[in-house]
């Protein structure tokens, strides 16, 4: 059986390394040829991690690098972009730096030179494309972002339906798990509100401000199940679905599902309203999305936000 090709762009990152991980056990590696992406510095825990994985250093914004993707690992049958410049205060401070990394303009380019036109393109968007004035968004509503960070990623998509033909975008809320095989610089939610309970002090934390976070193995499957209904199948799809768990919660609940979870005393969680709060950039108060569509379309039911905390915390 010859192999698949799958390319991971932005494998460095929480969600690309969890996939590589899930990508490097046995069963998955008789099946698929695996690459990925980095940007700048050769991630050298990684490497050494998942030695039988090709790497490739790739400048989004100019798109220097992707010819040597197609000249030594040959074109790939799924591409996953999971690269991004995601923190939107970092967005908000330099808008075009957030356009350039965030529309998928130079990875979109190359795949259209590929001689077969039949590789599947899974991107990773956000909630943020949503207002955030109500519950439970359906993906055809209407998309109306409050910051850069959203607005990038609105681009992002209409770039995509505009030039490929097979695709799936999926509409992210907040990804949280387990640590990384390489450690990435950015804090991690559940995590970080661990950490700072654990104090003793305490914090501050929304009560209207909800999302729908799924826990980083759902994704994994998720995109796994994409791949491989593309590879199975071959027949191209048109994919936009809400990727998200199955729980609305407001920064306050999910810092009382890690109190309970550790035991930790709920009175120093410190209700408070988003609006009393200036973060340097406008933040959508409600980007809870109905996640009945993903269900359907791929029969897989998202770990409960609980259950997620508790498997968060449980592995090391």
């Amino acid at each position: 059986m010859v192999k698949k090709k799958v390319v991971i762009v932005g494998g460095t990152g929480y969600l690309g390394q969890h996939l590589l991980e899930t990508l490097s056990n046995t069963q998955t590696t008789s099946f698929y040829d695996v690459a990925f992406t980095y940007h700048s510095t050769p991630p050298h825990t990684l490497l050494q991690s998942l030695p039988h994985f090709s790497s490739f250093p790739i400048d989004l914004h100019s798109g220097h690098g992707f010819d040597s993707i197609s000249t030594t690992f040959g074109q790939p049958d799924v591409v996953v972009n999971c690269a991004a410049l995601s923190v939107p205060r970092a967005c908000e401070a330099d808008p075009a730096a957030a356009m350039s990394i965030n529309v998928p303009t130079s990875l979109v380019k190359w795949m259209l030179n590929f001689k077969e036109k039949n590789t599947l393109l899974i991107h990773l968007s956000t909630d943020q494309v949503y207002e955030g004035i109500k519950s439970f968004y359906r993906e055809e509503d209407k998309t109306l972002a409050v910051n850069t960070y959203g607005r990038s990623k609105v681009e992002a998509e209409k770039f995509i339906l505009a030039n490929c033909s097979n695709y799936a975008i999926l509409r992210s809320s907040i990804i949280y798990g387990p640590q990384t095989l390489s450690p990435v610089p950015k804090s991690l939610p559940i995590q970080w509100i661990d950490g700072v309970l654990s104090k003793g002090n305490k914090v501050d934390f929304f009560y209207d401000e909800f999302r729908c976070p799924i826990y980083v193995k759902d994704v994994v499957a998720i995109i796994l199940a994409l791949t491989t209904r593309w590879v199975t199948d071959d027949t191209p799809m048109q994919l936009l679905l809400n990727l998200g768990g199955p729980d609305r919660v407001s920064r306050v609940q999910m810092a009382e599902t890690v109190a309970d979870s550790r035991g930790y005393d709920k009175s120093l969680i410190n209700p408070v309203s988003a609006s009393s709060v200036d973060r340097g950039v406008n933040s959508p108060p409600d980007i809870s999305m109905d996640i009945s569509k993903l269900v359907k379309t791929l029969n897989i039911c998202p770990t409960s936000y609980k259950d997620g905390v508790k498997l968060t915390l449980t592995i090391r």
